[in-house]
């Protein structure tokens, strides 16, 4: 099933999840994968690392067991940055054979220690080669705090053929509601997806919120402040929040939900929960 029919005809909820750095440990993802897939979710997307095969044989191979054994259409991240055509065709030969059809195309990020190819500089650059080589469903993300020039790029990476988009994680909903107020008026007209983590780790969330520039609302810097040195309670706020964020999204008719698991199932489950009757 390709993700753009689920996500133009309702509501979608999605996870992410990420595979075990070690093969070893793929086997210990079931647990997570047992409870996450009894929230019939209609899709688990698969993170990418890059800089070799061996990360996207795990991505692969997790896509596989979602798919087979649980029934649930994976999405698997391919990222373009470091890879040449031979590279990507060799990817997109893999997942045509297992059957994985949604894919969603990442530029990746910049990493010192890699060497960036010239075939691919954009994320759209991927999806234009991809798109006539298989019968794939692209996705793309975006960046709900983006500055403005960025709607132009992902103008292009629609174009391109990106079906629906999923958003980097936010704190702030009127920000999400701007940008896609403003991709509108750009005529992007594809579903677009928030993206929500919650917060139960106060070291973890600030070296995400680093890494991806979101904005650190007030009322979320208190709850950090306020619980940091509480796991416990850190954890019943941060979910308090994120479900606040969730249903304040579902009631302006956001095209669904796309939760951040950092493959902890009690996180989805408690969110699941709190939303059962509402999405």
């Amino acid at each position: 099933m390709k993700i753009s029919d689920a996500c133009n005809h309702k509501k979608s909820l999605s996870f992410e999840i990420f595979p075990p750095k070690k093969d070893s440990e793929l086997k210990n993802i079931d647990a997570t994968l047992d409870v996450l897939c009894e929230l019939q979710p209609d899709f688990i997307s698969v993170t990418f690392g890059a800089g070799g095969s061996l990360n996207c044989n795990r991505t692969i191979e997790l896509a596989k067991k979602i798919k087979q054994n649980y029934h649930v259409e994976p999405v698997v991240h391919l990222t373009c940055l470091h890879y040449n055509r031979a590279e990507i065709d060799e990817f997109a030969r893999i997942l045509t054979a297992e059957g994985i059809q949604n894919v969603l195309a990442l530029r990746g990020d910049r990493n010192p220690d890699l060497t960036e190819k010239d075939d691919f500089k954009h994320a759209s650059d991927l999806i234009s080669y991809l798109k006539p080589k298989g019968d794939f469903c692209f996705l793309g993300a975006c960046y709900p705090e983006c500055h403005p020039e960025e709607i132009r790029h992902l103008k292009e990476k629609v174009n391109a053929g990106a079906e629906v988009l999923l958003s980097q994680l936010f704190f702030d909903n009127t920000q999400f509601y701007r940008f896609v107020e403003d991709c509108r008026i750009a005529d992007i007209n594809v579903p677009i997806v928030p993206g929500i983590m919650p917060v139960i780790n106060a070291a973890q969330i600030k070296r995400m919120i680093t890494m991806c520039g979101a904005s650190f609302p007030e009322r979320f810097q208190k709850i950090i402040h306020k619980f940091e040195d509480n796991k416990a309670a850190l954890f019943d706020a941060g979910m308090s929040y994120a479900l606040s964020q969730i249903i304040d999204l579902l009631a302006n008719d956001t095209d669904g939900i796309h939760l951040y698991t950092m493959n902890n199932p009690v996180v989805a489950r408690r969110i699941c929960e709190g939303i059962q009757h509402i999405i």
